[in-house]
């Protein structure tokens, strides 16, 4: 709930209690219509209207008709009401408010976690187009691979004075309707939700170069997903490049105004249909990230903005993913031994990266939820649970020569790996703090980059923290150090 929000229901209230216990008196009335019509206003100037707030406003709303009537009307025309309708009408006003309230607490408007890093955070948005390979996805056989990117980066703080913070994108309401199938008018609000990034700053000059990291997100999903896991890496010094993948991407919006939506997969009729068309989905998106890393590079030799020229340490990339975007990092990791190190929360593995493994780092993070469905005497399995997961994770983590970290995090199901917890503590955060969960995924992320692209040891990599009880280190799949 937001600030405004409680004096506007406290307004309600009173009001409904003044018409409903007192006699009229005009004078009242105008004070009362007066007070109605600015807590509206403020609220939908200061706090912008949502649509957990629709029932106080129809609440708002009958009370101000009712009062233009009572001061329009003479006062020899007034009729007394019976009992039995001012308790209908007071139990119908409790129970809209009631109804707000209820919607505002599951759909809370929340302040984002601040970042824990010396930097502020910047940030600019990029159409890429790779003029080498066709759109696959797209009826247009002229149709070039186009992608959308934002870039945050690191900023000395003193710049950011005076600068507007952004706001969440709607892509994200768009997103989290395609998930779960709500519709996407209830998460209209997030873009009244500021995040700590700012626009238009230079980077900072504190260190020369500043090590990079690639972002894919989940199928259906967005660029935006995960903004504080990005912030605070950017905070303690990393270039973080988001990726939208059009056609698996919730929803992609170009600068001239086109929008290519998520077009759903086939229907497959057996599990090997459907892995081998996420075969080739996947390797469309491990060409993105590379296709991406092209650019930077000649970003880093001379940006024609301007802004990161020489910015870049490319020598110390590194790649991480949620579910699908996992599934990419993995790829992308076994393709091209430029990225040196990756994160996979949660991702399959499709593509060449089942055979041979992984030469680089690779920390993989899987919920306790998820866990689950390994066990197989466990009839009930996780949607996002296939068939051949299991001896793919054993093929992976087996066949490589790198360090690996396989861990298990209770209490969290697939999409917590991204800010649907903080959008709704009361649906899907019910057995941890939404801020707790949160710190779990940027904590271990930041630690594993810190330690093999920075090359600063990170105790949190050792094995079970009493700060994080809830992540369990796989004993079979961790083998880092002597133990490899």
């Amino acid at each position: 709930m937001k600030l405004l929000d409680i004096p506007l229901i406290l307004v309600c209230l009173v009001a409904t209690g003044v018409l409903l216990l007192r006699t009229r008196n005009r004078r009242l009335d105008t004070l009362l219509l007066s007070g109605l019509v600015l807590a509206l206003l403020l609220h939908g100037t200061l706090d912008h209207l949502r649509l957990q707030m629709v029932p106080v406003y129809a609440v708002l709303l009958t009370l101000i008709i009712v009062l233009i009537k009572r001061v329009a009307k003479p006062l020899a025309q007034t009729r007394p009401r019976s009992r039995w309708t001012k308790t209908l009408l007071t139990a119908t006003a409790l129970a809209l408010t009631a109804a707000s309230l209820y919607l505002s607490c599951l759909l809370p408007v929340f302040s984002m976690p601040e970042p824990t890093g010396g930097y502020a955070v910047g940030t600019i948005s990029r159409q890429l187009t790779d003029t080498a390979r066709e759109e696959t996805f797209s009826t247009s056989p002229n149709d070039k691979r186009e992608l959308m990117v934002n870039v945050w980066y690191p900023v000395d703080a003193k710049q950011t004075k005076g600068l507007a913070v952004e706001h969440y994108p709607a892509a994200l309401g768009d997103a989290i309707s395609l998930v779960f199938g709500i519709p996407r008018q209830l998460f209209g609000y997030v873009t009244t939700i500021p995040t700590h990034v700012v626009e238009g700053a230079r980077v900072a000059a504190a260190e020369a170069e500043y090590p990079v990291l690639l972002f894919s997100p989940g199928v259906r999903s967005t660029r935006f997903q995960s903004m504080t896991a990005i912030e605070e890496l950017v905070s303690h010094g990393y270039i973080v490049v988001g990726i939208d993948h059009p056609y698996t991407s919730a929803k992609v919006t170009f600068p001239d105004g086109r929008e290519v939506l998520y077009v759903p997969e086939p229907t497959f009729p057996t599990s090997a249909g459907l892995y081998e068309n996420n075969v080739k989905g996947v390797a469309v998106r491990a060409a993105d990230a590379s296709f991406v890393l092209d650019t930077l590079t000649e970003w880093n030799a001379g940006d024609p903005n301007g802004l990161f020229t020489g910015t870049m340490d490319l020598d110390r990339v590194g790649i991480f993913g949620h579910s699908y975007g996992g599934a990419t990092t993995a790829e992308a990791m076994a393709l091209d031994p430029r990225f040196k190190a990756g994160v996979s929360l949660e991702g399959g593995f499709w593509g060449t990266v089942s055979h041979t493994g992984l030469k680089q780092p690779f920390m993989y993070l899987m919920t306790g939820n998820t866990a689950k469905s390994l066990d197989p005497a466990k009839a009930q399995k996780d949607k996002v649970f296939y068939e051949e997961f299991a001896p793919d994770l054993d093929s992976v983590m087996q066949k490589s020569t790198g360090d690996t970290y396989y861990m298990t995090i209770d209490h969290l199901f697939h999409q917590s790996f991204t800010e649907i917890g903080l959008l709704s503590p009361a649906l899907f955060a019910k057995e941890m703090d939404p801020v707790h969960n949160i710190d779990i995924t940027r904590s271990y992320v930041k630690a594993f980059f810190d330690q093999y692209l920075k090359e600063e040891q990170q105790p949190l990599l050792q094995g079970p923290s009493p700060q994080y009880p809830e992540v369990k280190f796989d004993e079979k799949y961790t083998r880092h150090g002597q133990q490899r």
